[in-house]
């Protein structure tokens, strides 16, 4: 079959090391985009290519980070640490560095060599990334653990990985692992953050020479390992990545001068962020080692309590922020829900609708196929923004411009009212396999619906059964193995297999279909991608979570988990008291409010591949029932057999 190139195809090996391609920047400050090398089987684009913006690394380590940037500009507060009472203390560039070398020092003194495995067990807190950048300055390898993970699913990382010292932030969060301590004859070394530890490996390291941290970086390079990353397990036991130090440069390098109204863009302040999600997690870790790359001032959430993030935002005041699709939905949810409870609920409708046509004319003008918002448009968003599109920023702290969106697709009609409301959404597609973004939203060339172009550097390519395949310099090395003696590559021949389904549209942009693993085949033999379905209707306000259900069955049916904030509302508006979710399953009222909701989404797909029937499951998906993972996955299997009965009851006799 004949192959068609719109330009040169990418050759598959690496640029040269000392091959920087040249950069022209137009007159925002930004570096002229070049838009992606695309090849063509049968008029379909089966693979996409952007060149890197920045040329990779030769030499050195993320553990040069910190020590660059103070000698630098010693004075720059790179990172804020939120104090006991609230309030926030500025770390500057020097003193950042000062404390990653004491804590380097530190775990010099207590025998740590090079290579040596050291595990984080802590929310998203400030020694967090001390502690990262501490154990890569001392040569070591760093292992994030979610400290929501139970003692068995600790130990198996634990042993996997051959971990050595573990840090917890409590002393209650190492006293869990008590039993499972046993059958982990590595780990010689447990710390607690709570407990004064870091603080303790500081002065253990006053006798230690800085020039023994010299040293020890000065031997690390783009290829030695620098952390192993565990997966979430959805389809079954966690698996190791091994990422390097070239890993996380090539990534973040090339995001960072891609998004540079992110992370350079000065209007209104220096650039600064509250990371909130978790940093065992690559997303939130790539993202804060961006920050300390760009110098960009990094705060730390601990606490996703509503009442404590608003706070926080209120008080840090951050210009960009990382979320995942769920939070942004809720934001939107919550500020409709608002404007109802108001009496306002009608203009919120006319504001939301104002704010996606505004956006959706913007990004035409920018793609050259429209002339941009109209007089019009431009002044019914000026009314609205004072009276709902500040009050929505305001709730993100007041300075928010960017947000950076992964970890599923978000719907078109929720980033295109932030867009329209002034917060810039930036969409992103990776794996922990991909050190974080393999694909991004490009600034100044939105295109809603997909997840944006190649980030710099990487190649996209689309297989025969729709999966996609990538290939750059953030692409790990491997899967680690113990028993075949460390990393096992996993790209032999230059590409990664996803797992995930995609298209590419016809410049480039990559949309997400769905996941192999996760295709439904009816008895019918018809194949049912679950995610449109699913992320449409998840977006609903009285939703939380949809699971599409249908392999080997006549047709589809779905459990759905109610969102009981936007069932309390709903049932409020209409003078009815709000009452436990169990209470609920059966409500007619709530029910037809579902159906109609169903009936919308069936508009996507064909009749094989609709929703025939769906069940109201009496309790929501979390992470400590199981059926969520920490970053909140859906657990599909373990949701099937525990509801096995549910989804019987789905292909009985029809509901009278």
């Amino acid at each position: 079959m004949p192959i068609s190139y719109s330009s040169p195809s990418p050759s598959p090996s690496h640029p040269g090391r000392n091959s920087a391609p040249s950069l022209e920047y137009d007159p925002d400050g930004g570096p002229v985009l070049v838009p992606p090398e695309l090849r063509r089987l049968d008029g379909e684009v089966r693979e996409a290519a952007v060149p890197p913006l920045v040329p990779p690394v030769s030499h050195g380590s993320l553990a040069d980070l910190p020590f660059e940037n103070a000698g630098a500009d010693p004075a720059h507060r790179v990172l804020s640490r939120r104090m006991a009472d609230g309030s926030w203390q500025d770390v500057t560039a020097a003193e950042f560095a000062a404390q990653v070398l004491a804590v380097a020092k530190g775990l010099i003194a207590e025998g740590l060599v090079p290579g040596d495995r050291l595990a984080v067990m802590a929310r998203t807190c400030y020694e967090w990334t001390l502690l990262d950048f501490a154990a890569w300055a001392a040569g070591l390898v760093t292992v994030p653990l979610y400290p929501t993970s139970s003692a068995f699913q600790a130990r198996q990382i634990l042993q996997d990985s051959g971990t050595v010292a573990l840090v917890t932030e409590t002393a209650a969060q190492a006293g869990t692992l008590g039993p499972e301590l046993g059958r982990l004859p590595d780990l010689r070394h447990l710390w607690a953050i709570d407990q004064g530890h870091v603080q303790r490996l500081v002065e253990l390291g006053a006798h230690v020479p800085d020039q023994e941290v010299a040293v020890r970086r000065g031997v690390l390079g783009p290829d030695t390992l620098a952390t192993l990353v565990y997966t979430s397990g959805t389809t079954g036991r966690p698996k190791g990545c091994a990422l390097t130090h070239g890993n996380f440069l090539a990534e973040v390098d090339n995001a960072v001068e891609l998004l540079y109204p992110v992370f350079k863009e000065k209007v209104g302040g220096e650039p600064s962020t509250l990371l909130f999600l978790p940093l065992s997690h690559v997303f939130g870790r790539m993202v804060a080692v961006a920050c300390v790359r760009a110098r960009v001032r990094l705060g730390h959430a601990p606490s996703l309590k509503a009442e404590d993030l608003l706070a926080d935002l209120a008080a840090f005041k951050p210009s960009f922020l990382l979320a995942i699709p769920y939070m942004l939905e809720k934001v939107y949810d919550n500020a409709r829900a608002t404007a109802e409870r108001g009496g306002k609920g009608a203009a919120f409708e006319r504001a939301a609708g104002t704010a996606r046509r505004y956006a959706e004319a913007a990004e035409a003008a920018r793609h050259g196929t429209g002339s941009g918002p109209g007089a019009a448009l431009k002044a019914s968003r000026a009314l609205y923004d004072p009276l709902v599109y500040r009050r929505v920023r305001n709730a993100l702290g007041g300075r928010v411009r960017h947000v950076i969106c992964g970890g599923s697709p978000l719907g078109r009609d929720v980033a295109a009212f932030f867009a329209g409301a002034g917060i810039a959404v930036y969409e992103g597609y990776g794996l922990t396999e991909t050190t974080g973004a393999a694909t991004v939203t490009p600034p100044l060339k939105p295109r809603l619906g997909t997840v944006g172009w190649p980030l710099p550097g990487t190649r996209v390519r689309i297989a025969a059964d729709g999966e996609i395949l990538l290939a750059g310099g953030q692409v790990f090395r491997g899967y680690w193995d113990p028993a075949a003696g460390g990393v096992v590559p996993a790209t032999p021949d230059g590409w990664f297999p996803t797992g995930d389904l995609g298209r590419l549209d016809d410049d480039g942009y990559l949309v997400i279909t769905g996941r192999k693993k996760e295709i439904l085949i009816t008895a019918g033999g018809k194949n049912v991608a679950p995610a449109p379905l699913e992320h449409y209707l998840r977006s609903h306000p009285l939703i939380s979570h949809c699971v599409l259900v249908g392999d080997r069955r006549p047709y589809i049916t779905a459990l759905i988990t109610l969102d009981m904030d936007g069932v309390t509302h709903w049932r409020r508006m209409n003078g009815r008291h709000p009452v436990p979710a169990e209470l609920l399953v059966d409500d007619e009222e709530l029910r037809q409010v579902l159906q109609r909701a169903v009936d919308e989404a069936n508009r996507l797909v064909s009749r094989p591949e609709s929703i025939r029937r769906f069940a109201v499951l009496p309790a929501d998906f979390t992470e400590f029932s199981g059926h969520l993972t920490p970053s909140m996955k859906l657990r599909r299997q373990t949701i099937l057999r525990d509801f096995s009965d549910v989804v019987e009851g789905l292909y009985g006799p029809a509901r009278m």
